[in-house]
């Protein structure tokens, strides 16, 4: 009986043994056991647990290599180099990372290659290899723009900017950390927040901007406060000690670094007590031999003391021999500053004829551009004129398309002239900001309808989105402001098809009733390169030689944009993705005055285009024009508008013509034989200083505007013109002479 039962026992023994064998060549099981140990360890590390962590990995890599399951190796080697990182074994941590990189590639786990990468970057900045820190962040950006791990490009962003603000290149800095932000507060990302805001007060503090280095900061520190990040509220409190030293105040600088000096205290030693034994034994002598460094300067220092007598007498002898060794090196360094002094003035005068060179060149240039533009715009208002005409006088249907294509050429060449004069003008920093009371929400509001059209064209829906909290009205230059948005926006419809743009307005930060705004413009097109992003606000900068025939364009829009926007005191940077879409986001500071919309809302009046009160063939128009088919065009115009001219074709001519007759409007061309137009205004100012007169003028406004002025024009109609503007600007003219001789 003894024996059957012992015969039974075997065999149960047998068959668990090999149930237990075929749970443990189960692959789900295996790979269960490995994501087990892999989680556990993370979850060491995170509680500081560095020994028990390291354990875990050892096993879950063991069971990794038995199984060969590639994947898995990578990820715990990529671990592994994190973790030797943190106790300070960068080489160590470096062979961990080429064996994860190794597999990572293999398996095409870009997620986690990104991670390694990321790793990389943070090992090498430990080494102060700053520069190959950069070479691995640019690679783990790319893994991650790719799988849009948004959490893990905030982070790589962050580490980023540290590289950059590290080789002092603080403005570069400052983009990358903003880019973090940004994503940190849309994805709600606190952790990644925190610590970007501590890394943005470090920026602004380098660039001298001490209360937005502050603000910064402490927004940082309060988060992390709220959250329990210790090690940023560390840093944290030694950037506020750097800060508040900085700015002379020495009482909150010494606060704040005790403060850091406890919690780093505090942390190390948290750090020490979950290494190793061996780790922990190489921490506490690196410490003693820290300690003995300063007992052996101390020393140094009170055996110095003891020889000063020594030393004095020592010194005295020396200070005779070294008293007469320098009087013959200043007569010799004389000799040799009377010689410096004669090529330095030398020199002088070179680069003072150089300067005067490059003046020279510039006015030139200036000249060169005004003289050309004023060519090119006189020929251009004959062929916008002319083909306005023709499509207006009932064209066949066959030549209907080669009109429109003929005032597209035109139009098209007209927007090209007038962006290299932009481009010209703020190189030459004559743009001056012009401010005036308007409604922001409203001015963008018109901005999309006057796009929409060609939004629907390209199937494109526009998304306008104004901060509910922001109020409307401001002063500030709403011209350039629209130039900017209509650039970037129109910008966002050329490049999209089948899609949407979103534009998003909303406020950033707020010093008594100025705005920090900040817009988005933000589309779902064909996206920018990495290697163009660089060099998107550069004048004439397009995506490639393909885009730039496909869609057309200058490239000068977005250089313009940023021109316009430091002129603003603003700033600009962009994300975007190839094939997936551009986010243009730019910052400006705006004044908010409520007062002065009002009183400016009470003062405008609005005239309608066309009175209703105004005979019209009784108004009397001098047209002053040398060009024929200038003459010829604006007279057909005039008529169209049911009111008729007399020509005459030079200065001379007009101003006898004003003295014998009576006109109610002038137009009055600038260069032309004989006097100019300038100066045969001057001459009927001296008998009549009520005379409407407009130069009409293809000359660059800007650059003649005081001359305008001083000779007494009443407005200005730059050739070629929209006819509607025109329009405007003549039956206004007369419904205020009309309004006044009531």
């Amino acid at each position: 009986m003894s024996q059957i039962k012992n015969i039974y026992i075997v065999l149960m023994l047998l068959s668990f043994s090999m149930f237990s064998q075929t749970l443990e060549e189960d692959p789900e099981i295996i790979q269960n056991n490995i994501n087990y140990r892999i989680e556990q360890s993370q979850n060491d590390i995170s509680n500081f647990k560095y020994f028990e962590a390291q354990k875990t990995l050892d096993e879950a890599l063991a069971l990794a290599e038995e199984s060969n399951n590639k994947k898995s190796i990578g990820l715990i080697q990529s671990i592994k180099g994190k973790l030797h990182l943190i106790i300070e074994e960068e080489d160590v941590a470096i062979q961990s990372l080429n064996k994860a990189v190794e597999m990572q590639r293999i398996t095409n786990d870009n997620k986690n290659l990104g991670r390694s990468f990321k790793t990389f970057g943070d090992v090498y900045m430990a080494k102060n290899n700053i520069y190959q820190a950069l070479d691995s962040y640019r690679a783990a950006k790319s893994k991650f723009q790719e799988e849009q791990l948004d959490l893990e490009l905030a982070e790589t962003l962050l580490a980023e900017g540290n590289a950059y603000f590290e080789l002092k290149n603080y403005r570069k800095a400052r983009e990358l950390v903003e880019q973090a932000v940004v994503i940190a507060r849309k994805k709600e990302l606190n952790k990644i927040l925190s610590s970007a805001l501590v890394c943005h007060g470090k920026v602004y503090d380098a660039l001298n901007e001490p209360e937005k280095a502050l603000n910064f900061t402490k927004e940082g520190l309060a988060i992390a406060k709220s959250n329990g990040y210790n090690t940023i509220k560390n840093t944290a409190y030694l950037v506020l000690s750097t800060i508040y030293e900085n700015t002379q105040n020495h009482q909150l600088a010494n606060n704040y670094l005790k403060y850091h000096i406890n919690l780093s205290d505090s942390l190390r030693g948290v750090k020490r007590a979950n290494l190793s034994p061996e780790k922990r034994i190489q921490f506490l002598i690196n410490d003693q031999i820290e300690n003995n460094k300063k007992q052996k300067a101390e020393l140094e220092e009170a055996k110095s003391q003891n020889d000063l007598g020594t030393l004095i007498s020592i010194l005295s002898v020396a200070l005779i021999t070294i008293l007469s060794l320098l009087t013959l090196s200043l007569y010799k360094n004389n000799n040799i500053r009377l010689k410096t002094n004669n090529m330095l003035h030398k020199k002088n005068n070179e680069l003072i004829i150089a300067k005067e060179k490059a003046e020279l060149a510039s006015k030139t240039k200036a000249n060169f551009l005004s003289t050309v533009t004023h060519e090119l715009r006189t020929p251009l208002y004959a062929v916008t004129g002319l083909s306005n005409m023709l499509l207006d006088e009932n064209p066949k249907p066959e030549q209907i398309q080669h009109l429109k294509s003929l005032k597209f050429s035109g139009d098209y060449l007209l927007t090209f002239i007038n962006d290299i004069l932009q481009i010209n003008k703020i190189e030459a920093n004559k743009v001056e900001i012009d401010p005036e009371p308007f409604s922001l929400k409203k001015k963008i509001n018109n901005i999309v309808l006057a796009l929409n059209n060609s939004a629907i064209d390209n199937n494109i829906t526009i998304h306008f989105e104004y901060d509910k909290d922001l109020p409307e009205n401001f002063i500030a230059d709403q011209l350039k402001i629209s130039q900017i948005l209509i650039n970037l926006i129109g910008n966002s419809i050329k490049f999209t098809k089948d899609g949407d743009i979103w534009i998003r307005v909303y406020k950033i930060g707020q010093k008594d009733n100025i705005y920090e705004l900040r817009f988005e413009v933000e589309d779902n097109g064909i996206g920018i390169t990495k290697e163009k992003q660089d060099h998107m606000f550069e004048s004439f900068s397009q995506g490639s030689i393909q885009i730039n025939r496909k869609y057309g364009g200058t490239g000068l829009g977005l250089s313009i944009v940023k021109g316009l926007i430091d002129i603003l005191k603003g700033k600009i940077y962009l994300q975007s993705e190839l094939g997936k879409g551009t986010t243009f986001f730019f910052e400006i500071p705006l004044e908010y005055n409520a007062e002065k919309e009002k009183s400016a809302k009470k003062a405008v009046k609005k005239l309608d285009a066309r009175p209703s009160n105004i005979d019209l063939s009784t108004v009397k128009i001098l047209v002053v024009e040398d060009n024929k088919i200038n003459q010829m065009i604006t007279k057909k115009i005039l008529n169209k508008m049911d009111l008729y001219c007399e020509i005459v074709d030079n200065g001379e001519a007009a101003v006898d013509m004003i003295k014998t007759n009576k006109y109610d409007i002038i137009l009055m061309d600038i260069h032309m034989p004989g006097i100019s137009g300038i100066e045969a205004t001057k001459i009927v100012r001296t008998f009549d200083k009520e005379l409407t007169i407009f130069a009409l003028t293809a000359v660059t406004i800007e650059d003649k505007m005081h001359e305008f002025d001083e000779a007494g024009f009443t407005d200005i109609i730059p050739k070629p013109f929209k006819q509607e503007e025109f329009e405007k600007k003549l039956f206004n003219a007369l419904s205020s002479k009309n309004t006044a001789t009531a």
